[in-house]
Order: structure tokens, then C-alpha cells, then sequence
């Protein structure tokens, strides 16, 4: 995700230079310093170093654990920094720009950042590194994540030669125009029609309805050149369902809609700055024409003739860009809850209230164990996404392996574990985020805190690429007891197993995690399907059922969640003291989901009232044993200052100065007497225009 933003009017800050503010007028603070360079100038200050000191672990080495090597710790360090050192990437200012500035800034970031890679010959690993700590939403997002996927995937070869280099080179911009005004999640409801001419060997593009324009498609509304476009195929008088077209939408020359198309921007969203700076449009066809050859032919083709031909390639294929896109999402939940608990984390260690009734200092809010029980199972979530989303990665690049071999048996839960995982880990992150937000207290809701744009920016993911309620439903819909699901064949034992916990120790015990989770996924599973045959259909019984399939599909991803991180902390591990850290975090991630879900747990017979009371005693010790730790935990993200945007969740911790800085760079400050003071202010105060009413 792209986030940012600059603009040199309010950089410029013209209150310095006010006719109307005198010396005495500025704020006192500001008497000998302008912007960032009266921090530059304080003394260098760490108000965390005592947190720090109190790790029990080689924060490092965390760091290697957490980014995956040691090579993906100093390229994305390095890319990071290099980011954070450009001027032009300065995104403090963005949630006061208004839309126009916004976007022109994020065009203007977007070619700096291709500038960038160019002139460093930077490699592909680089270059997405460059643009996701440019950390401001823009069409680059779906040039390179769904217009490039969707050639690749869904082109022939001589297709793929002809339009890839262009892209390549950003000699045409494009976009993927799918979701339509009155359809999103069923696709097959899509009601563009693209009907072929035999005559002019032409394929007729139209939206026949107003509910048919395509909506939402991010890069659509200003930026992009040419879109693949999903519609109906129709030859020979026969519908042939959804299918993917490459079509040109503006003029190379002068940017300039082309005969026939119609469109624009759908307005602006959520939030302040946040995903306002991506043009997602609307777009209308009235009969455009273009070549039969920019169907996307890689899976099925009309002939010359009109005739509809599928090719040898299996449609399956068509799923890969699915998985890759989805497992993208997950890896994406896990970077923003991290940021967002890096925040808290950072400021419950700064900030002090109450404590001593005899005048003592005030205690750290992270030191309250309320405070403990809401963050650090944050914490851990982010760690757990994190490495699931790690192994989604290994998985779909074995399933792309596998399709080219033809081999689909992997492929069905690829698609069910991607659909699960993007459903709750989005779900999860967006909550996370913004009980973030009210961890930091009053401070949370300004803008400088960064989370309330850290929460708009992300929540959209809850429903692009597929509504969650939507895809856990199609997950809950699997049959084959294959790889995650492996454990349904064990049906008869996880029906009437019954947990050996005696102790709060004993919930430490990663078999006793395991076993737990899967027979409450399988318990609820069967009793799903024992409710659904006693219906009148399948069909009725699944419709009648759907909320605890819901809950079904929720318990199995959980337990895959936990399955992965449980294989994570067995691996080998280096570094002082990592390990233990990862195992207590693996624990705490777990316990939570069982004190959270413990219904689900009881009422499934899984474990009986007083091992779920001995759980929640054993996730009152882990918190302890995280408490020192907790700081260096979010340092081992390794987010700088800029990415994470955030004066709360500054690596200093000198949090109090910065937000007092950061009130006076908004627009409102420009001019000690406020625009519309003669107007209306002092008409008011002096009762000079005003006739008081007898009431």
C-alpha cells in the first residue's frame, strides 16, 4: 500500500511571515525553532532506553525471525531508509491536503519513486520495498498487483509479449475493472456485455444498464490508460459468461477519455488522507470496438468464424492469480496490525497516569494489566499473521509449481485457506487497529497519531477481493480432509477425546493447544453438517445453517493460525533468548482465542469450565512474562519513524514535544486571528448587527 504526502504551502507554514503576528504572537514554544529543526536541535533523548535494557532476548536476531533472513533485513532496511531520506516522500502533511493536492501528490510521488528505481537500478525485490514504504495508496498498486497478475495469468504468450513490455516500462498505465455498481462478490452477475462481430472481427463493448458501469476499480478514475475488463462474452447468439479484455481508455497523446467512454472518479472516502489518494473510478462503455485479439485468450478464444474454443490449458489456471492476490492480503494484515501495535506498545511505555496516592510517580499505562490483556494479544496476532503468511507464501508458490505440471491437488486448498485467512485476518487487523487507537487514549484520535489514517487505509481490505462473510462461507463449503484439513480424518478419535489440562502449566503444552483447536473445528463442522442433512435440500440446510458455518470456517482458520505458528517456534531458531519469546507469544496467541471463543470450546465439550479458568490464569503469566519484552518486540518490526507516521509511536519516545509541534503545522495556525472573525465572530461578541429577540 502506498500512503503520503507533501504539499509546499503548508510546509512553508506563512504564520512566520504574517503581517497580522508579531513576535510576541507565536506560540512560545516555537520563539526559536521552525518545523522538525527544532527537534533536530534538542538533545538526543531515548525515553524508552529502560524498556530496551529490560529484553531478554537478541532484538537482532528478532528482527531475522521476523523479516525472514538477514538478507530481508538489510534490503528492506535500506530501502526504508532511502525512502525516509527523500524529501519528496514527506507524508506528515497529508490528512491536511485537500483531494486535488492530495492526488496530484501522490502522482508526483509515484514518478519520483519510478525515477528512483531507474536511476539505482534497483531489483524487483527493491523496487516493491521502495514503493511500499512510499506507504501512499495509488494507481502504481493496481498496475503492478492486478493488471500485470491478470496478463500473466490469463494471456497467451504472443499476448504477454505484446503488452508486458509496455507495461513494464509504464508506456501504458492499467487497472483491473471487475466490481461493477449492482455486483461485486458474484462475479457471474456482472452485466458488461462484450459481443463479437464476425463482420468488423471486433469485439462490441457496452454497459446495457446503469447498474452495469464498473465501480471502484482503483486507478481507473484519472490515471489509467487501459483496463482489463471483465464482461460477458456473447458470440453466435450464446452467452458465455465472465471473460477478460484488454481495452485502451484514454488517448496516449493527450490523456483524453476515448469515443465512447465515459469516466471518472466515484468521490471521495473514508478517513483523512488515507485511501483518498487513490482515484477509484467509474466507467461506462457505449458500444466501444476493439480488436479480437485483445480477449484474453490464454485459457479459451473465438475463432475468426465467432466460434467459442476452449485451449489445452486447464481453467484452474485461472485460480493462481486468485491465490497470489489473497496471500498478498495476508501478508499485508500482518505489516499493518504491526504498525498499528508498534504504536501502542511504544506510547503505553511513554505515557504515565495515576498511580501513588502519596505523591509518588505516576505508573506506565503498559505496566496496568487491563492495558496488558487488550495489547498484547495484538501483539502476538501480528507475530502469528505474520508467519502464516509466510507459509501461504511457500504454498502458493508450490501450487504454481504444481499447475504447471498440471498437477492440481494442492490447488482446492490454496484457494480455501487464501480465502479463509484474507477473511479473518483483514476482519482482525481492521478491530486491532482501531482498539489501538483507544489504547492510546484522547491522543489516538489526532490525525499525528497515525492511527485513524492507519485505519482507514486498511478496512477497505475487508471487502475487496471478496467479502469476508462471503469467502468464509465458500470455505466452509470444502470436502477433501487434505493438508490443513488433514485433521478431519481423525474424526473418530476428536469427537470424543477429552483434554488432559490439570493445570494453568499445563495449557504450555503445544499438543494440548492442538488437540483442543481441532476438536473444536471438527465438533462444530459435524455438527454443522448434522443440521444441514436434516434439512429438506443441501441447499436449504446450507442457507438455514450459514451463521455456524460461519463460525465453523472462523474456528478452522484459527487452527490453522495456530498450527503454523506452533510449527514455527519448533523449527530452529537462532539467537539469544528469540526462540522462548516466539513460544510465549505462539501461547499467548492461542490462550487468547481460547478465553475469547471459550464458548465455542464448552460448548463443544472440548475442555470443561475450570481448564478454561486455568487457561485464562495461564494467559495472566504470559503477559507478565511479555511485559518487559514488549518494547523490543515492535523495535524487531523495524519500521522507521517515517513508515510508521506516527508521533506516539516515535522510536525515541519523546512523544509530548512532537505533538505539540505537530498542532501548529495544521492550516487552522497559519493566522493567529482566524478567516471569518469580521464576519462573524465580532458581530457576535460585540453585539454591534445582532437584535436580541424577546423570547
Amino acid at each position: 500500500m502506498w500512503r503520503g504526502g507533501s504539499n509546499t504551502r503548508t510546509c512553508k507554514r506563512r504564520f512566520f511571515s504574517s503581517p497580522t503576528r508579531s513576535r510576541h504572537h507565536r506560540p512560545p514554544y516555537m520563539l526559536h525553532s521552525r518545523g522538525s529543526q527544532h527537534l533536530k536541535a534538542m538533545a538526543e533523548v531515548d525515553h524508552l532506553a529502560a524498556e530496551r535494557a529490560t529484553a531478554r532476548f537478541d532484538v537482532e536476531e528478532m528482527k531475522v525471525a521476523w523479516a525472514g533472513s538477514r538478507h530481508a533485513v538489510h534490503v528492506a532496511d535500506r530501502m526504508a531508509r532511502l525512502v525516509a531520506s527523500d524529501p519528496v516522500f514527506r507524508k506528515d502533511n497529508r490528512t491536511m491536503l485537500s483531494r486535488k493536492e492530495l492526488f496530484k501528490d501522490t502522482l508526483r510521488k509515484a514518478a519520483h519513486a519510478w525515477k528512483r528505481i531507474v536511476e539505482l537500478r534497483l531489483t524487483e525485490e527493491e523496487a516493491d520495498l521502495l514503493r511500499q514504504y512510499v506507504d501512499q495508496p495509488g494507481y502504481v498498486d493496481l498496475h503492478w498487483g492486478m493488471f500485470v497478475p491478470a496478463i500473466k495469468g490469463q494471456g497467451t504468450e504472443e499476448q504477454q509479449h505484446k503488452w508486458l513490455p509496455l507495461a513494464y516500462k509504464f508506456q501504458i498505465i492499467g487497472c483491473y475493472a471487475q466490481t461493477e455498481l449492482g455486483h461485486g462478490s458474484n462475479v457471474q452477475g456482472l452485466e458488461t456485455t462484450a459481443t463479437f462481430d464476425p463482420k468488423t472481427d471486433e469485439f462490441v463493448i457496452h454497459s446495457p444498464t446503469l447498474t452495469s458501469s464498473k465501480w471502484w476499480p482503483g486507478g481507473l478514475g484519472k490515471a489509467s490508460t487501459h483496463a482489463v475488463v471483465y464482461a460477458r462474452l456473447i458470440t453466435e447468439g450464446k452467452d458465455y459468461g465472465i471473460h477478460g479484455f484488454i481495452v485502451q481508455l484514454r488517448s496516449l497523446e493527450d490523456h483524453s477519455p476515448l469515443p465512447g467512454v465515459t469516466l471518472g472518479d466515484i468521490g471521495g472516502k473514508f478517513g483523512s488522507g488515507a485511501y483518498n489518494s487513490m482515484d477509484n473510478g467509474v466507467l461506462r462503455f457505449d458500444h466501444v470496438r476493439i480488436p479480437r485479439d485483445q480477449m484474453l485468450m490464454r485459457l479459451s478464444q473465438v475463432t475468426r468464424e465467432g466460434k467459442y474454443v476452449h485451449s489445452n490449458v486447464p481453467k484452474q489456471l485461472l485460480y493462481g492469480t486468485m491465490v497470489y492476490v489473497r496471500q498478498s492480503i495476508v501478508a499485508d494484515a500482518s505489516k499493518a496490525l504491526s504498525r498499528a501495535v508498534c504504536i501502542a506498545v511504544r506510547y503505553s511505555a511513554v505515557r504515565k497516569q495515576f498511580g501513588s496516592q502519596d505523591g509518588g510517580p505516576e505508573t506506565q499505562v503498559l505496566n496496568y494489566k487491563t492495558q496488558q490483556s487488550r495489547l498484547f494479544p495484538l501483539l502476538a496476532s501480528a507475530y502469528a499473521f505474520r508467519f502464516v503468511g509466510d507459509w501461504l507464501n511457500w504454498l502458493y508458490t508450490d501450487v504454481t509449481q504444481k499447475l504447471e505440471a498440471k498437477d492440481f491437488s494442492t490447488l482446492q486448498e490454496a484457494h480455501a485457506c487464501t480465502a479463509g485467512l484474507k477473511a479473518v485476518t483483514t476482519s482482525v487487523t481492521a478491530d486491532a487497529i482501531e482498539e489501538c487507537r483507544k489504547l492510546c487514549g484522547g491522543h489516538g484520535y489526532l490525525n499525528s497519531s497515525g492511527l485513524p489514517e492507519l485505519f482507514a487505509v486498511y478496512v477497505p481490505a475487508c471487502t475487496y477481493e471478496g467479502d469476508n462473510v462471503v469467502l468464509l462461507l465458500q470455505l466452509a463449503s470444502g470436502k477433501q480432509p487434505v493438508g490443513t484439513m488433514a485433521y478431519m480424518g481423525k474424526v473418530q478419535y476428536l469427537m470424543q477425546c477429552k483434554s488432559a489440562v490439570s493445570s494453568a502449566e499445563d495449557w504450555l503444552n503445544p499438543d494440548a493447544i492442538q488437540e483442543a483447536f481441532e476438536a473444536r473445528a471438527l465438533r462444530m463442522a459435524v455438527n454443522c453438517a448434522q443440521n444441514i442433512s436434516q434439512a429438506a435440500s443441501q441447499e436449504e440446510g446450507f442457507y438455514e445453517r450459514s451463521p455456524d458455518l460461519l463460525e465453523a470456517a472462523v474456528a478452522h482458520i484459527q487452527l490453522i493460525i495456530v498450527t503454523k505458528f506452533i510449527e514455527k517456534v519448533h523449527q530452529e531458531i537462532p539467537g539469544h533468548g528469540v526462540k522462548e519469546q516466539l513460544q510465549a507469544l505462539c501461547n499467548v496467541y492461542a490462550l487468547y482465542i481460547l478465553h475469547k471463543h471459550l464458548g465455542d470450546f464448552l460448548a463443544t465439550g472440548c475442555i470443561t469450565p475450570r481448564q478454561g479458568a486455568l487457561a485464562n490464569e495461564q494467559l495472566g503469566k504470559l503477559y507478565a512474562q511479555v511485559r518487559p519484552n514488549a518494547v523490543a518486540l515492535v523495535d524487531a518490526f523495524n519500521y522507521t519513524d517515517h513508515y510508521l507516521g506516527s508521533v506516539l509511536g516515535r522510536y525515541d519516545g519523546d512523544v509530548y514535544p512532537a505533538l505539540y509541534e505537530e498542532a501548529w503545522k495544521d492550516p487552522l495556525n497559519e493566522t493567529v486571528v482566524p478567516e471569518g472573525y469580521h464576519e462573524y465572530l465580532r458581530p457576535l461578541i460585540k453585539q454591534q448587527q445582532l437584535k436580541l429577540s424577546r423570547l
